[in-house]
């Protein structure tokens, strides 16, 4: 029988709390360091040299053809095996966010890519003409175009890390899935608490969807500024066609 005074005694207790907190940082960590190594792949896969391209599309191929989870089971057990000096290094924590961040880069890498690609060849031209080299053309000119289109599939990427990151509960590693098993089976309430741990992993994706939302709005060359919102007709008129204002010009000091 499900017991809902289970979920309301660990719901806000420290225990999950400090679970939430793992699982955002070694998510935010792991985002971070595989955009990095995406954007360093996306520009050696676009490379017209062989020997920055194969590299690339080799990497790009291992990661993204083999699972997350035997990357991570091979990363903790696998290397120390055939690497025994490597022991020492290969923890819980640096495994998970070793195996996250690499994997991230290969997946990072085709929608780097992908938004390069989106932006005008003549851009880069130009920036050519204007003596500009290849790196300052890619950082000060191509890559703030092609944001707008990496941002999107970017933040659909953290908000799937977030989940992703319950993976690493197979190495013992307490983020809040394996928090939920470890004090379930205590209990037998393993239902209970994985409804916990569910909230607070929708708690975080809804909190990023915010975040979301706000960065791509401000990445719109479309938006509006504050003066030019009051300088728009009512809600009324855009939808019914007539409002307070009617359709006479309104003055600078009616905007204010």
């Amino acid at each position: 029988m499900f017991r809902w005074d289970i979920v309301g005694q660990y719901l806000f207790s420290g225990l999950f709390i400090s679970a939430a907190w793992t699982t955002l940082w070694i998510a935010v960590i792991s985002q971070t360091c595989g955009v990095i190594i995406g954007l360093f792949l996306a520009l050696m896969r676009m490379s017209r040299y062989p020997w920055l391209s194969l590299p690339a599309r080799a990497y790009i191929w291992l990661f993204r053809g083999s699972p997350l989870l035997v990357q991570l089971l091979l990363l903790y057990f696998g290397f120390p095996e055939v690497f025994p000096g490597l022991v020492p290094y290969i923890t819980i924590y640096s495994a998970a966010l070793i195996a996250f961040s690499f994997n991230e880069g290969a997946y990072m890498a085709e929608i780097i890519r992908a938004g390069i690609t989106s932006v005008d060849p003549g851009q880069m031209e130009a920036a050519k003409s204007l003596g500009m080299r290849y790196a300052l053309a890619m950082r000060r000119v191509i890559l703030p175009q092609a944001a707008r289109v990496i941002v999107p599939p970017l933040g659909n990427e953290f908000n799937n890390m977030l989940k992703t990151t319950s993976l690493a509960s197979v190495i013992g590693l307490f983020e809040l899935t394996y928090t939920a098993q470890v004090y379930g089976s205590q209990s037998f309430s393993y239902f209970e608490l994985l409804v916990v741990a569910t909230f607070y992993y929708l708690i975080l994706t809804t909190l990023w969807g915010y975040i979301q939302s706000y960065i791509e709005r401000r990445l719109d060359p479309n938006r509006l500024t504050g003066s030019e919102l009051k300088a728009q007709k009512s809600w009324t008129q855009r939808m019914m066609g007539f409002g307070t204002r009617g359709d006479r010009l309104v003055g600078p000091r009616e905007l204010r």
